[in-house]
């Protein structure tokens, strides 16, 4: 718990960090998409489209990856964890890096890097124009991601920037929903849970700004 000394007979050694694993962990488990896609296609295994099956597979992770960053800190809020702070960071690098592989897979296999047809799309196909936006977005979190730019913008700037994640997760959700033609199970099951993590974080913030409020008044 927060705020609680460890015994001395627990406490871990000078310079040991707490759950040395979990960074490799949290890596190597990211990995795992990449290199299924990897084997796959080395084996000729993608299907019939395998250029599409590559999109929607790294578009996937890439939501699931910053879905997982986004709950990092509701689940503090909600359960007192504090281990999946230490991950967040990594987590959402990883989500952007695989959002840039599928907009690489995009621009060069898919368009074969032909810039007035990738205009087009994102001008005139509604999903195309979401994933774009939500890149877009996620460009300046990847870029300030850093304990330096924590610095340099002051944490109450960089924390409001960082604000957008949840934008660009909310237009990813909305490009994987306006992607599937059939069955949207998949895509709403994802905005819902964004919806519940969003709610979470304005439930607690409310409730610590009333109970401010109380102790003002008393």
């Amino acid at each position: 718990m927060e705020g609680t000394a460890e015994p001395a007979s627990t406490r871990r050694p000078l310079g040991r960090p707490p759950l040395p694993w979990l960074k490799p962990g949290v890596v190597a488990g990211a990995a795992f998409p990449a290199a299924s896609l990897a084997l796959r296609a080395a084996s000729g295994t993608l299907g019939a489209n395998p250029i599409a099956e590559t999109l929607n597979q790294l578009g996937l992770a890439a939501l699931v990856l910053l879905v997982a960053s986004l709950a990092c800190t509701p689940a503090r809020l909600l359960f007192g964890w504090t281990w999946p702070l230490r991950i967040r960071r990594e987590l959402g690098l990883l989500a952007v890096a695989y959002a840039s592989i599928h907009v690489l897979v995009y621009v060069v296999l898919d368009q074969a890097a032909n810039l007035a047809a990738i205009a087009e799309d994102v001008a005139e196909r509604p999903f195309i124009t979401a994933g774009a936006a939500a890149f877009v977005l996620l460009l300046p979190l990847a870029y300030t991601s850093t304990n330096a730019s924590v610095r340099r913008l002051g944490f109450a700037r960089w924390q409001r920037l960082h604000r957008l994640a949840y934008a660009a997760a909310a237009l990813a959700a909305l490009h994987f929903l306006w992607r599937v033609k059939v069955d949207v199970t998949q895509p709403l099951l994802y905005a819902a849970i964004l919806a519940a993590l969003l709610a979470v974080r304005i439930i607690v913030r409310r409730s610590r700004r009333q109970g401010n409020t109380r102790a003002g008044e008393g």
